[in-house]
């Protein structure tokens, strides 16, 4: 199996040591979670709650992308929450970004999220 590094300007840059993505042998694309970071300033975007999880999948789709697939291509998706309330309002966004048939999805309620942020989402692609 070969594994490479997916990597775009367009998302923001990892803060870790991490990819924004891997792929395994072409077929399967590993996003990594993505936090509400506008890549032009790393800093978190400013507004509610829909326009942090817009950030989210916005920062999702150009990793997507980079890596020759779409958000079509999810096969998977794990969102974390810090208040579940803010659920309804997750799955309003993402019907901005993906169309039927829907990926898999698993939404988790967790304490915190790196920068403090109140959102963040992976992906598993297969292109």
């Amino acid at each position: 199996m070969s594994k490479q590094a997916i990597h775009t300007d367009n998302a923001p840059a990892a803060i870790g040591t991490y990819s924004q993505a891997t792929t395994a042998a072409g077929e399967f694309v590993f996003l990594s979670g993505q936090i509400p970071l506008a890549p032009e300033t790393m800093e978190i975007v400013d507004g509610d709650f829909a326009a942090r999880a817009r950030q989210v999948f916005t920062n999702l789709k150009v990793v997507a992308e980079a890596a020759g697939g779409s958000l079509d291509d999810a096969v998977k998706l794990t969102i974390f929450l810090t208040n579940l309330d803010n659920f309804a309002t997750v799955n309003e966004v993402m019907a901005e970004f993906f169309t039927e048939p829907y990926p898999a999805r698993a939404a988790v309620g967790v304490a915190s999220l790196p920068k403090g942020v109140d959102v963040e989402a992976d992906a598993i692609l297969a292109l």
